[in-house]
């Protein structure tokens, strides 16, 4: 197995600061968390921006300021979101892309999010994957629900996609494909054989699904964005807490955690 990546989705669109007391909202505290990461064992940070009230922005210089600082002080791989949050418009799902970062998700189909539709539309895909080729990011491809593999495969055909992409697993979204091994195991199956990924699991099918990619050779999503919790009842002190138990977990397993450097290499990022 490829050593271990641990990426760690810092504090997403839907939770709250009312929710999880300890999620990281200013530009100042994303940074200070993903440096806490990084100590825990984290190599990649999947970042979403707030405004000051703590509810979900798009604000390029939010994300600016926050790349720029967490570059300054880790050598953390950086992915932003495009998903933003529901009911964001394109041009707002795309400002994260201005700061330039390493990596960055892209969502091949629409899905029921709750009670809401993140929509994702085959033009707005294509739009997506060619703005961030023209930048020289990379897709992250976030497979939400069966289709949304064939429909990856396909812009693979079409070349908007490399062979070897990164795919990364969120399992357990009302609306999507469930958390369970059995949903886990048919996708990383039918995963384009160049391909890697990662496993993300929302609530309290995050853990177990976690150390189901630590055994079967995945890598590993964690954090506030998917889960709060730390164990029933108690929600987690920090992201680099939920950080440190993956990394004791994978070194009791036997599987070595990737640097950032390792994972860049891993994931045909060397040189960038």
């Amino acid at each position: 197995m490829d050593p271990l990546i641990i990426t760690v989705a810092l504090t997403g669109a839907e939770v709250t600061p009312a929710q999880q007391p300890h999620l990281p909202v200013t530009p100042a505290e994303l940074i200070d968390a993903a440096v806490a990461c990084r100590a825990a064992g984290a190599a990649m940070v999947h970042l979403h921006v707030r405004a000051a009230d703590g509810t979900p922005s798009s604000n390029p210089d939010l994300f600016r300021e926050a790349v720029a600082g967490i570059r300054a002080r880790t050598d953390l791989i950086v992915q932003v979101s495009t998903g933003g949050a529901v009911g964001m418009s394109e041009v707002e799902r795309l400002n994260g892309l201005t700061a330039r970062p390493d990596m960055a998700s892209l969502t091949p189909g629409t899905v029921n999010f709750g009670t809401e539709v993140f929509w994702n539309p085959p033009d707005l895909v294509r739009r997506f994957a060619e703005r961030m080729r023209s930048l020289g990011v990379v897709p992250e491809i976030e497979i939400f629900d069966h289709g949304m593999l064939a429909t990856a495969v396909k812009l693979q055909a079409e070349g908007l996609l490399s062979s070897s992409a990164h795919f990364d697993l969120v399992l357990g979204v009302p609306g999507g494909a469930p958390a369970d091994f059995e949903t886990a195991m048919l996708l990383m199956r039918k995963l384009p054989q160049a391909s890697t990924c990662s496993i993300a699991a929302v609530g309290r099918n995050q853990l177990p699904l976690n150390v189901f990619a630590i055994l079967s050779g995945a890598h590993v999503r964690t954090g506030f964005e998917d889960n709060i919790y730390y164990a029933p009842g108690r929600r987690a002190a920090s992201n680099a807490e939920l950080v440190a138990r993956i990394a004791r977990i994978a070194f009791e397993l036997g599987r070595p955690l990737a640097t950032p450097a390792e994972a860049r290499w891993i994931l045909g990022l060397t040189g960038r």
